[in-house]
């Protein structure tokens, strides 16, 4: 069964990097450019796996993070955040939000589809 990815960032240029990064993977996706896009698409399209940014508009990525850590029916759901926040203390904040983990921009796309196979059991 193809896994589903859910690209979450409000930059077109990480957007289409991480869309091309996906179809030539194989892996079925769906882009959300806001944090209220982003929680509809977990309803409606149930990912395996969550691309996250931090910093978007309407909610940012920890409170989606937060959301749908809150949602027991979506505890099998993985995070990994990206953003340009690198400090320890937004990493420790991701994390404790329940990401699964934390990527910094600008991330090299080997690492990046590395990690996302791993979470995904590929």
């Amino acid at each position: 069964m193809t896994k589903k990815v859910l690209i979450v960032d409000d930059e077109p240029n990480i957007v289409t990097s991480l869309e091309f990064l996906m179809e030539r993977n194989g892996y079925e996706f769906q882009i959300a450019r806001n944090g209220d896009e982003a929680l509809a698409w977990v309803r409606s399209f149930e990912p395996d796996l969550i691309l996250l940014d931090v910093m978007m508009p309407q909610r940012s990525g920890f409170e989606v993070c937060q959301t749908i850590r809150e949602n027991p029916a979506w505890n099998t759901m993985k995070i990994i955040m990206l953003t340009a926040k690198g400090r320890d203390i937004e990493v420790t904040k991701g994390l404790a939000l329940g990401a699964d983990s934390y990527v910094t921009k600008p991330f090299s796309t080997k690492e990046l589809l590395a990690k996302v196979r791993e979470m995904l059991g590929d």
